[in-house]
């Protein structure tokens, strides 16, 4: 029998818009303890979208914790309860995209959403509250409390934890959310020839350009977001991230331009922006996974000293090296970093100056492929990634790691 979990969330605006937040906590119904606590900062937006997010982010965390359990999903939004119940229609574009993220993690039969008086959900509220209070103090708006292993909470009584007949009778309507398949935390695109449905109107492209090379990346060392060391571009990565600028000037510029906050990507981003006449704005989420204890090391160097936790790293997407990020762990934070550009962005031409992780997660995510194919996808620096995000949810790829303009240029591979 299916374990039962319950996703309680909630999100705020001071202004609304204004600075937001979501919150959320996963719990066992069977006893009422809170097993992950999350919440993050969205920049300026709508109370509606941080309440989305934060349904969302509490959807992805319960099914961290268990990938095939029942979900109760409880919230004060009357709005988000009756549209994600198929009962009223989504009209606004920024939360259709969000609602059809939420729709493709799990599968309608196996979750409901209850609408809770405001009073029931303080949990959920005081995160999202002390996620933009940090972010006020100058801190990071980032919570993510692991209360409870999964393991440990294993073996639940679900009698105990079983919704009433009028909690249960909330489902999903198959004419407005068809079902849909987690894929490690992404999505996977429906069954569809892709550009061949009806027409949703311009779907957002992103043209990914991975940064130029660093010291680290000429010495083959792993350089994540874990260290305090964030290497600089040297004089060939400036020379290649000139030759990608000075393609996507060939190919029309964009309408945006988003990095991550590491050095690199900035510098690399500068230089883009410099050419296509865009002004970069960091995204917290698009940096480079966390390599932790492996940070400034070769890949042989860590075979050498980690052995058994290189292989098993190498061998499941689960499994981060010494206090670092999994690879389901850098995929599921991209995909929330991605989520914030598209909904800010809508048939925008956005360019993306990113890592090989980012790059990497975005394009398993467009193609619903396994989290393990991440680490069988080769990218040139400055080489150039183009997705296409539908409206839909359904999302394509179109080129990848292009580097047919960094001719002349030397092309360091990282493994």
């Amino acid at each position: 029998m299916s374990r039962r979990l319950v996703v309680e969330a909630d999100g705020g605006s001071r202004g609304n818009p204004g600075p937001s937040a979501y919150g959320a906590v996963v719990r066992d119904p069977a006893t009422g303890k809170a097993l992950v606590e999350l919440a993050d900062h969205l920049g300026t937006t709508t109370n509606n979208v941080a309440e989305y997010t934060g349904l969302l982010e509490g959807l992805r965390a319960a099914l961290e914790v268990d990938p095939d359990a029942l979900i109760e999903a409880r919230l004060d939004s009357k709005l988000v309860v009756e549209q994600m119940s198929g009962r009223w229609a989504i009209k606004n574009d920024a939360l259709r995209r969000i609602a059809l993220a939420a729709r493709d993690l799990v599968d309608r039969e196996r979750v409901t959403y209850t609408w809770v008086p405001r009073e029931k959900n303080k949990a959920a509220d005081a995160l999202a509250n002390e996620s933009m209070d940090n972010v006020e103090r100058g801190r990071s708006g980032r919570v993510r409390r692991i209360l409870r292993d999964a393991e440990d909470a294993g073996g639940l009584d679900t009698s105990a934890g079983s919704l009433s007949p009028e909690e249960a009778a909330t489902t999903l309507d198959a004419e407005v959310l068809d079902s849909g398949t987690v894929q490690g935390g992404a999505r996977r695109p429906r069954p569809a020839i892709v550009g061949w449905g009806p027409d949703l109107g311009p779907p957002t492209v992103t043209l990914v350009v991975r940064h130029g090379v660093t010291a680290h990346s000429l010495e083959r060392k792993f350089s994540g977001s874990g260290t305090t060391f964030d290497p600089p571009l040297v004089a060939e990565g400036i020379a290649q991230a000139e030759l990608a600028a000075a393609e996507l000037e060939r190919r029309g510029g964009g309408d945006v331009l988003v990095c991550s906050p590491m050095l690199r990507t900035r510098q690399t981003a500068e230089i883009l922006g410099a050419a296509i006449g865009l002004v970069p704005v960091v995204v917290e989420g698009l940096q480079e996974g966390d390599f932790g204890d492996w940070d400034g090391f070769t890949f042989g160097e860590v075979m050498a000293r980690w052995p058994q936790e290189m292989s098993a790293w190498l061998s499941s997407p689960d499994v981060a090296p010494p206090g670092g990020e999994s690879l389901r762990q850098i995929a599921a934070r991209v995909s929330r970093a991605l989520d914030q550009v598209l909904t800010a962005h809508p048939g925008r031409k956005v360019i993306v100056a990113a890592h090989v992780g980012t790059i990497r997660a975005m394009t398993a995510r467009a193609l619903g492929s396994p989290l393990e194919s991440m680490n069988r996808m080769e990218l040139a620096p400055a080489s150039i990634t183009t997705l296409t995000w539908y409206g839909d949810g359904n999302a394509s790829m179109r080129s990848f790691a292009e580097q047919g303009h960094l001719a002349g240029s030397k092309h360091t591979w990282i493994p």
